[in-house]
């Protein structure tokens, strides 16, 4: 069940925003083993379910409804490590504490979930205990707890009758002392956590409340789009939070605003861009990158029309909030007009933008429809934080392919053509160009994000 974890050596770890409520509830040293962290392995066995908890009858439905809904959890992705069989863990997820390993979540009964009740299962999601441990709030139990009772079910019978069960120990996580110490996950659970089951708001119709329970429970969104303070938690869990959905600092990469600003969230997109965009990772002149591709591949592609629909329908009626930048429609910087008009490659970036971008995306930075993206009028471009036009240019991209998506190019790495100069200049002319109005990019900011990628890559 999918979260990503802050950035491993980014420059963005300095902007978390600071603890609200919980210097009174256990005071800030407390906190230090909760700032990062997943769902990881501890000595320790599940104590035994109840008689018969797990030998009834498996009702077919409830087991492909539970499919379903792990489908739209993301379940797979992180409980799956390259080259090991499904939900059998190992995943490493990255952390300035070291690695963090995922669990099996098999029906194995000696290294997977067999021998959870129902009840063990349901206080994992909604609590982050298990029989074992304590689990780190980087599991997102604080969405999963929104998940309905009988959803809840469906789960836990897709889990135990419709997974295959593999004995298989994945590496163990092993993190330093304090922050081995899970006792404290329960403080940070008094401060931050509100397990209430999701209840449908009276003032929208179902059509909406289908798209809040589905973003803020299962798909746990908030989870990568809202930004985290310092122990680790969402700025907000609803869109009662000013917060909520707003942007966050992922691995790197920077996971959009999608509230209804237009200059840097979803103010600009239709319903239907924002369905086809989750169904296809297309939409118009737009395309998916970065992490969100694995989310569409894995998870989103498999909703049915209604949900995706339900979904962009709760994006849209998100009023703008906390816009990180801005957007110049009707103006460009004198640099920027002075090179479309004469071609002039003095204008620091234009040079490299013109011999290798312009031909994919284009020089009004238009790009080309199902071919490549539009740079003017992005909102990941002209966004205040530059991680995700750093981190393309340095790692390109592979395309997405997912039946009904079209077939593009995939972008190749400039990391070691040009140097940290070259892409803070290329970078500064996107987001200045076309109307966009980002600050520029430093050599510092590029050189730490090729720092951080290209220890990822070990």
């Amino acid at each position: 069940m999918r979260t990503r974890l802050l950035p491993t050596s980014s420059p963005q770890t300095g902007r978390l925003g600071r603890v609200r409520r919980f210097a009174a509830s256990c005071g800030a040293m407390v906190m230090l083993p909760i700032l990062l962290a997943s769902a990881s392995g501890a000595a320790g066995q599940p104590r035994a379910a109840p008689a018969g908890a797990q030998q009834a009858p498996a009702d077919p439905t409830e087991i492909a409804r539970g499919a379903y809904l792990a489908r739209a959890g993301d379940c797979e992705a992180c409980h799956t490590a390259p080259g090991s069989p499904a939900f059998t863990g190992g995943l490493p997820l990255r952390s300035p504490l070291g690695a963090i390993y995922s669990t099996n979540i098999t029906p194995d009964r000696d290294t997977g979930i067999g021998n959870y009740s129902f009840q063990d299962f349901e206080q994992a999601l909604r609590t982050g205990r298990t029989p074992r441990h304590r689990l780190y709030p980087a599991m997102p139990y604080p969405s999963f707890a929104r998940i309905s009772e009988q959803d809840m079910h469906a789960l836990y019978a897709f889990f135990m009758h419709g997974v295959t069960a593999v004995h298989r120990v994945p590496t163990r996580t092993s993190l330093a002392f304090p922050f081995d110490q899970r006792w404290a996950i329960a403080l940070w659970n008094v401060a931050f956590l509100d397990s209430g089951v999701y209840q449908p708001d009276p003032a929208h119709d179902a059509r909406w409340n289908r798209g809040a329970y589905l973003v803020q429970g299962l798909g746990h969104c908030g989870a990568c789009h809202t930004p985290r303070g310092i122990a680790y938690e969402e700025r907000g869990y609803t869109q009662k939070s000013s917060r909520y959905l707003t942007g966050g600092i992922n691995d790197n990469w920077l996971a959009p605003n999608l509230d209804g600003d237009r200059a840097t969230g979803l103010g600009d997109w239709s319903e239907a861009d924002i369905a086809g965009f989750l169904k296809t990772g297309h939409a118009s002149r737009r395309m998916v990158f970065g992490p969100m591709g694995q989310v569409v591949s894995d998870s989103m592609r498999y909703l049915d029309d209604v949900d995706l629909a339900s979904i962009a329908t709760y994006l849209k009626s998100l009023a703008p909030r906390a816009s990180r930048g801005s957007f110049r429609p009707a103006t460009q910087d004198r640099a920027t007009q002075s090179w479309l008009a004469t071609g002039d490659l003095r204008v620091p970036g234009a040079g490299l933008y013109n011999n290798f971008c312009a031909k994919c995306h284009q020089p009004d930075g238009l790009g080309a429809v199902d071919k490549a993206p539009a740079l003017a009028r992005s909102a990941v471009a002209r966004a205040i934080d530059p991680d995700s036009v750093i981190h393309i240019i340095l790692s390109g991209g592979k395309p997405n392919r997912v039946p009904g998506a079209p077939v593009v190019d995939p972008m190749p790495s400039f990391a070691r053509q040009f140097d940290d100069r070259e892409i803070a200049e290329v970078a500064s002319f996107v987001r200045r160009s076309w109307g966009n109005n980002a600050p520029p990019v430093t050599t510092r900011q590029v050189e730490q994000i090729r720092t951080a990628t290209a220890a990822e890559k070990q």
